[in-house]
């Protein structure tokens, strides 16, 4: 099947285990190549095990009738899916400190690591593709600021720039804007906007509805290891509903295409 036509990520009746319990269980879902996804749910509902899944670190167990594909393949080398789908996870964040600088951390995205180390070799061409990435994102002036001088914002938007430097089909966001003060989080949340207006796929797993950027159109609902719910923005981001996914009472309000809860 090709790639260039299948969804990005299709999967059918799936069970994924951590330790003796079913973190996913009967789980459904399909996205297609270019579109625009939130993964919705509280803490614990499954969602860092679906993250895991897809980049192939947890795996489902074999059963009849369930099937996982990305981009039409059921199997996949890691280094060539994460060419593909660019990965931007706070677990790596926490990894990417010191003084390797902006450039470097970049150019690590062609190495599966977290810098550039004396046994990779750097060519031009991966010296102009990291450089083009900084420039897509404005942050051409931290490809020689080391890391521990920049602010969390700054770190934030050159990891999206590692997830870019092979020019993916989509960039799956795990928790984007996870401690970060508020400007920094404007600042994310705008990059995200611009790379869903250039044609990048997005897919964005969150608890916090103020990271739904308003390119993102089809919300996903998850509670307990399953999806609860799936359809338009609209229809999923409804005082009901997120009272029910979070057990608890909440009020909404819409502003400039955001949605805020509290």
């Amino acid at each position: 099947m090709s790639t260039q036509s299948s969804p990005l990520l299709e999967l059918n009746n799936i069970r994924v285990m951590r330790g003796q319990t079913p973190a996913l269980d009967d789980f459904s879902l399909r996205i297609g190549a270019d579109e625009h996804v939130a993964i919705l749910g509280p803490n614990g509902c499954g969602k860092s095990t679906l993250i895991k899944t897809i980049t192939r670190e947890c795996y489902p167990v074999v059963r009849e009738n369930s099937a996982m594909t990305i981009l039409g393949e059921e199997s996949w080398d890691v280094f060539s899916l994460r060419a593909r789908l660019g990965i931007v996870s706070n677990d790596l964040m926490a990894s990417v400190t010191g003084d390797a600088n902006g450039r470097d951390v970049v150019l690590s995205g062609f190495f599966s690591s977290i810098r550039v180390f004396s046994n990779h070799t750097v060519d031009p061409q991966h010296r102009q593709l990291a450089d083009a990435a900084l420039q897509q994102l404005g942050i051409s002036h931290l490809a020689d600021r080391p890391v521990c001088e920049m602010s969390s914002g700054e770190a934030r938007r050159v990891l999206i720039a590692r997830a870019l430097v092979h020019n993916p089909r989509a960039l799956l966001f795990d928790e984007p804007c996870n401690s970060l003060d508020l400007a920094a989080q404007h600042t994310v949340r705008q990059a995200m906007r611009t790379l869903a207006n250039s044609g990048v796929g997005i897919i964005l797993v969150t608890h916090e509805l103020a990271d739904i950027v308003p390119e993102i159109q089809r919300v996903v609902l998850m509670s307990r290891g399953r999806i609860v719910a799936d359809g338009p923005k609209e229809e999923m981001l409804q005082v009901e509903r997120l009272s029910q996914l979070f057990g608890v009472k909440v009020d909404l309000a819409r502003r400039d295409g955001y949605y805020h809860l509290w």
